[in-house]
């Protein structure tokens, strides 16, 4: 998540809250927080329709929270506001990886639908196959022939 949507979740300005994550670093390895680079924040910039125009024009790239991140923030902010949203921030993580595992289930049984019915179809793809060949050999003429000549 970037630091102005949890800024914006927080009731707070991202100056501050970027204040309160700078003055404990120590909390934020990369694997909790990172800095986009500009390209990488001109490309979600590009990609991303829903931001603000005021985030789009902000002077520096944003910082990007991992779930872990977010979790050490509760630590940082200390409002009850923080521990709320918080909260609903990790519950939102946990329903999302139930979605995720929900969806390589599918996947999977997909898989085995398509491997199943695949052999199924070689048959049919083959003989498709098949008659496009004959199609391409040159034909013999067929009809009448009038007045002793063929064309």
């Amino acid at each position: 998540m970037f630091d102005f949507d949890l800024a914006r979740l927080y009731d707070m300005e991202t100056r501050i809250l970027k204040q309160q994550v700078r003055r404990n670093i120590d909390r934020f390895p990369d694997d909790f927080m990172f800095v986009l680079t500009r390209e990488e924040w001109e490309k979600v910039i590009t990609n991303c329709d829903n931001l603000s125009v005021y985030s789009r024009f902000k002077p520096f790239p944003p910082f990007a929270f991992t779930e872990q991140g977010v979790a050490m923030l509760s630590s940082v902010l200390r409002s009850k506001r923080a521990i709320m949203v918080n909260i609903a921030i990790m519950r939102a993580f946990v329903n999302l990886r139930k979605l995720i595992d929900a969806n390589k289930d599918l996947i999977r049984r997909i898989d085995s639908l398509e491997e199943k019915y695949d052999k199924k179809f070689i048959l049919v793809f083959e003989a498709i196959k098949e008659l496009i060949r004959e199609e391409n050999q040159p034909r013999e003429k067929i009809g009448y022939k009038i007045g002793g000549s063929s064309k």
